[in-house]
C-alpha cells in the first residue's frame, strides 16, 4: 500500500517475527549467515522483499537488500524476491520466492577466508521451479546450466569465491574458484556434481570445503551427511572474493538473470569452517525435522 503526501511516497512495510530459541541451530560454533525466511525479512504489503536479516547477532553481514538490478517486463518487482508465508510442505514456515531476483549483503570482505584457508559448510533449505529457457526477462540469456542460489565470486579476469548452482536439468552442483586460471572449470575451478532435484520438491542442499593450504577436498550433499562427490581445490591464499548474494553466484549487475536459480529458499546456513561429520548430521537432521523435509 502507497502513501502519497506532499509529493513524497510512503511504503508500508512489514517485517516478519524475530527468531525464536528454539529455530537456532544447536552448531554454533563458526556460524557466519543464519537467513531465515520466518524471521528477518523485510517486505513491502505486497510481499515484494527489500531486505533480508542475518539472525547470527554481531555479525558483521548484517543485511541482504534488494539492488533492483535492470528492468522487469513480465512482472513487477524489478529484481525482488517475494515472501511466501506459511508454506504447508514446510511445516508452516516460510520461504522466498527467487525469479531472476537477487539479494546482496554489501560487505565486502565478510566471506573471503572462506576459499582462502578457513574451510566452510554452507548448507540450504530450497525447492527448485522448472528451469526457464531462453532469454530472462531483462532481455539476457541464461547461461546454459549456471542456476545459482548462492555466491561471492568476484567478477575479474580469472574469478575466485565459492558458488551453489543448478544445471537447467535440476542437477545439484557445487564449486570453488582460486583466480589461478580462467576457465569454465579446470583443476583451479572443480564443479562437482551432486543428484538430479525434482521440481517442486523442498532439499536440504550442502557443501563442505576443508581447511588449510595445499589442496583440500570439497564435498557435496543432499538430505543427508553420506558426501555425493567430492573434488580437489587447491587453495590459494592470495585470492579476493566478492560479496555474497543469494538467488545468484555474485552482484550481477552487468547480466542480472542470466544466471539466477529461480525457485524458493527457506534458509541459508554458512560457517567459517568445515563441521565434523557429526555436526553436519546433527545440523542437517534439524532441518530435515524443521522443515518437514521428506526424505
Amino acid at each position: 500500500m502507497r502513501f502519497f503526501i506532499r509529493g513524497l511516497t510512503f511504503t508500508l512495510m512489514l517485517k516478519l517475527n524475530s527468531l525464536s530459541g528454539a529455530e537456532h541451530p544447536s552448531v554454533q560454533n563458526g556460524l557466519l549467515l543464519d537467513l531465515n525466511a520466518s524471521h528477518g525479512v523485510t517486505a513491502d504489503v505486497d510481499g515484494w522483499v527489500t531486505s533480508w536479516e542475518n539472525q547470527v547477532q554481531g555479525d558483521t553481514a548484517r543485511l541482504f537488500v534488494s539492488i533492483d538490478e535492470g528492468v522487469r517486463t513480465a512482472k513487477p518487482g524489478s529484481g525482488r524476491p517475494r515472501v511466501r508465508p506459511n508454506a504447508t510442505e514446510l511445516k508452516g514456515h516460510a520461504s522466498l520466492i527467487f525469479e531472476e531476483d537477487e539479494l546482496i549483503n554489501f560487505e565486502e570482505d565478510t566471506f573471503d577466508h572462506l576459499t582462502t584457508g578457513s574451510g566452510y559448510t554452507w548448507l540450504a533449505v530450497l525447492k527448485p521451479y522448472v528451469t526457464p529457457l531462453g532469454d530472462t526477462e531483462f532481455g539476457i540469456y541464461r547461461l546454459k546450466d549456471v542456476n545459482s542460489f548462492l555466491g561471492n565470486l568476484r567478477n575479474s579476469d580469472r574469478y575466485c569465491g565459492f558458488w551453489g548452482c543448478l544445471d537447467d536439468d535440476l542437477t545439484f552442483w557445487v564449486g570453488s574458484r582460486n583466480d589461478v586460471t580462467f576457465g569454465r572449470f579446470d583443476e583451479n575451478n572443480p564443479k562437482l556434481s551432486g543428484r538430479k532435484l525434482e521440481p517442486g520438491r523442498f532439499y536440504v542442499l550442502a557443501a563442505r570445503m576443508g581447511a588449510g593450504g595445499g589442496t583440500v577436498d570439497i564435498e557435496i550433499f543432499v538430505n543427508g551427511a553420506n558426501p555425493l562427490g567430492r573434488a580437489a581445490f587447491p587453495v590459494n591464499p592470495a585470492a579476493d572474493a566478492s560479496k555474497l548474494a543469494i538467488g545468484t553466484e555474485r552482484d550481477a549487475t552487468n547480466h542480472p538473470g542470466s544466471e539466477s536459480f529461480d525457485g524458493e529458499i527457506a534458509r541459508v546456513l554458512i560457517y567459517e569452517r568445515p563441521l565434523s561429520d557429526l555436526e553436519l548430521t546433527k545440523t542437517i537432521d534439524e532441518l530435515v525435522e524443521h522443515y518437514g523435509i521428506p526424505l
